[in-house]
Parts: C-alpha cells; sequence; structure tokens
C-alpha cells in the first residue's frame, strides 16, 4: 500500500512540476505555454505531491 501512495504522490508531483515549467515558458507546444496561471496551478499541484509523499513515509508507531 506504502508503495502505491508514493507512486501516486510522485506522479502528481510530476505534473505539477510539468504544469509549472509550461507555465513558466520553458516547455512549448500546449495551450498551457506562457500562462502565468498554470505556473501557479503547478506549484499549488507540486505541494499537494509533497504532501502525498509525507504523509505516504509517515512513521507508524
Amino acid at each position: 500500500m506504502r508503495l502505491i501512495r508514493n507512486l501516486l504522490a510522485l506522479i502528481v508531483l510530476a505534473i505539477g512540476l510539468l504544469w509549472s515549467l509550461q507555465g513558466f515558458g520553458l516547455v512549448q507546444g500546449s495551450f498551457m505555454t506562457g500562462q502565468k496561471q498554470w505556473l501557479y496551478i503547478g506549484i499549488v499541484t507540486m505541494l499537494v505531491g509533497l504532501l502525498g509523499l509525507r504523509w505516504a513515509n509517515r512513521s507508524r508507531i
């Protein structure tokens, strides 16, 4: 179960990174390219992914 949670969190983190890069204009070829809105959405999505990783790997006492 921990593996699945980690994989899902990493996927969310990667999607957020892609959206941020597109919003910043570093990844071309999408309607999101150069749109600052997608930069901010990507940053929030990356934070959700990081929180998911933290949650997936918290210690169970």
